[in-house]
């Protein structure tokens, strides 16, 4: 596990900015203050601790474990905390895309409400349940991060939750037995580091066997001051550019 802990420190070396992820406990080192060339700021997921809620709430589920004589218990606090959060989901959904400032100027006048109403009604029935209760726990996977989740707030640069970047490694779980057969650990990294370029295309909208075939048909003669240019953000019109 130690092993494990030390690749996103690796990773991210150099790195010095915002980090959003779930919990895992490898990228505690990241946040410390005396870390160079300075302390990642953390930006907690909301879909992670909506799931906590959605798995209590689970009213199809309850009902089929009922009817197959299984114990379980659906909780009408996971399903007002999952109606809460999803509220913020609702806003959150419509402003995206949106440009920096509008997104802060709409999340200070309706999502900052919604988020500060969630927080006391959870400390509020957080007090009246046990340590143990699975809906306490729940609550305390959020209010213990509280900063953090909360972080988007604060200059409309930071998304709701990092479902985007699970999306975008999902094939890489589904291919895995692939990835085995790389060759070497050289050859591993190789294909970790295609794999990022080619995400980085599809989130941008763009047919990642296109954008590569001409960045490689073009790159050697491409002026270095401006290599800007073929980055998948840059890289609008393939047909078009293709045909150049």
């Amino acid at each position: 596990m130690a092993g494990r802990k030390a690749y996103p420190g690796q990773h991210l070396a150099s790195y010095a900015g915002f980090l959003q992820a779930d919990a895992y406990g490898g990228y505690l080192d990241l946040h410390k203050a005396g870390r160079k060339p300075g302390p990642i700021t953390e930006a907690a997921c909301w879909s992670h601790g909506r799931r906590k809620f959605f798995v209590l709430a689970d009213i199809a589920k309850t009902a089929a474990a009922r009817f197959q004589k299984k114990q379980a218990s659906w909780s009408p606090m996971a399903h007002e905390a999952v109606r809460r959060i999803d509220l913020i989901f609702d806003v959150e959904r419509e402003i995206n895309g949106l440009a920096v400032h509008k997104r802060l100027e709409l999340d200070r006048a309706y999502v900052a409400p919604l988020v500060a109403e969630l927080e006391g009604w959870m400390r509020s029935e957080r007090a009246r349940l046990s340590r143990h209760n699975d809906v306490g726990k729940a609550m305390d996977y959020m209010l213990t991060r509280w900063t953090a989740l909360t972080r988007f707030l604060e200059g409309g640069r930071i998304c709701l939750t990092n479902n985007a970047a699970e999306r975008a490694l999902c094939w890489i779980a589904v291919g895995r037995r692939n990835w085995t057969f790389c060759g070497s650990d050289r050859g591993g990294e190789r294909a970790a580091a295609i794999c990022s370029p080619v995400a980085t295309a599809k989130l941008n909208g763009i047919d990642p066997e296109a954008w590569l075939a001409y960045v490689l048909r073009r790159i050697s003669g491409h002026p270095a001051s401006r290599l800007g240019e073929l980055l998948p953000w840059n890289w609008k019109n393939c047909s078009a550019r293709l045909a150049a």
